[in-house]
């Protein structure tokens, strides 16, 4: 993604890798004698503590073998489906993108071994592309990027009046209309509003889903000219080859020397950007200071009890990265200690209202230009 809210993302573009954080970092080589990297036998059992402290470049993993496996052959069978003789090459790094003229992906490694899934879901509170369904959702968007670098689609003029110019200046941050139907919905937080590229790969992703039912689903939206464009597009590519076939593999993991540690706190510093805003109006509706509340439980209490049922739930319904909801509750929680808050009714209601609350501000915040998606 990445997935703030989801960018799967924390995807690095196609087009043009966004600035800061999650950009490009060039590796340099690594030096004559380097150490071989660890075998997952000598590392699985490791506590957080001492794994984060491994480089990136020593985990000695590979794709084969993992679970990962599986997903990409049902990638692959799907395209197979569909005609397509373009199969994307893909490569094991730290996060998700597909380089600029490079007709493959990268994958983020802690998918390739369960215990760098553990280690990601400790560090960022949820493993993106975890799961079956969302991992092939991000495969699919990806492979989008890869057959636009294999069959130079962006110089195509339709494909520029219907997207959007690649050279469009890429955005490190982007905000999101909700309601906007001249886009596909298909992974979160909106991402095929953020730049034209991003726009075509979601599209192709909605196409090659079989489950997808795109001209019933986007049946008098704007965003169906760009489905009907696409299912042309593709039919036309059935049975051709790669223009290009170029099989680099920038930024492997076994190049990339920093340790895990460095890796998330880049990561959580990039994802904890830029969250919503809680007035204290918000927080004095549902809990209370008054005197008659003074021996009931504490609101910050209460909330750090349901802090990860909260988490959960908002994330589900607005896209956004569970990291960054819980920086949001974070301060929530240190204002409601500040305040002296304390509960003012019964626990199961004021959970069900605070749910509604956090919600709707989030969506608020989305709606109103004021809030940036990072890229």
């Amino acid at each position: 993604m990445s997935s703030a809210p989801r960018p799967a993302p924390a995807e690095r573009a196609a087009a043009a890798p966004p600035p800061g954080p999650a950009g490009p970092r060039p590796q340099p080589p690594p030096p004559s004698g380097a150490r071989r990297p660890l075998p997952p036998s000598v590392w699985e059992g490791w506590d957080d503590e001492k794994l984060l402290d491994l480089r990136l470049c020593d985990l000695g993993l590979s794709i084969d073998g993992s679970g990962l496996e599986d997903r990409l052959a049902e990638l692959f069978r799907e395209l197979e489906a569909r005609g397509l003789r373009f199969r994307p090459h893909y490569w094991l790094s730290d996060e998700w993108f597909c380089p600029d003229g490079v007709p493959g992906m990268a994958i983020p490694f802690y998918l390739a071994h369960p215990r760098l899934a553990r280690l990601e879901q400790s560090q960022m509170l949820e493993v993106e592309g975890g799961t079956r369904e969302w991992c092939l959702k991000i495969l699919r968007h990806e492979t989008g990027h890869a057959i636009e670098n294999a069959y130079r689609l962006r110089r195509r003029r339709r494909r520029q009046q219907l997207f959007g110019r690649t050279t469009n200046p890429y955005p490190e941050y982007y905000a999101p209309r909700p309601y906007s139907k001249s886009f596909v919905l298909h992974l979160d937080a909106w991402y095929a509003q953020s730049h034209p590229d991003e726009d075509f790969a979601e599209t192709f992703a909605v196409w090659l889903s079989p489950e997808s039912e795109w001209r019933t689903r986007y049946a008098g939206w704007p965003a169906l000219r760009k489905l009907e464009y696409m299912d042309d597009l593709m039919k036309d590519l059935a049975g051709q080859a790669s223009l290009v076939i170029s099989r680099r593999k920038p930024e492997l993991l076994s190049r990339l020397r920093r340790t895990l540690r460095e890796h998330y706190r880049i990561k959580r510093r990039h994802y904890g950007l830029d969250h919503p805003d809680f007035y204290d109006r918000d927080l004095k509706r549902l809990f209370s200071d008054a005197p008659e509340h003074a021996g009931n439980p504490t609101a910050a209490g209460f909330l750090n009890r349901i802090r990860r049922e909260v988490r959960r739930r908002v994330g589900r319904w607005t896209g956004a990265y569970q990291y960054t909801i819980d920086q949001v509750l974070a301060d929530i929680v240190a204002r409601s200690r500040e305040l002296n808050l304390r509960l003012a009714g019964p626990e199961d209601e004021t959970k069900l209202e605070f749910i509604t609350l956090l919600t709707v501000q989030t969506m608020n915040y989305l709606a109103s230009g004021r809030h940036r998606v990072a890229l």
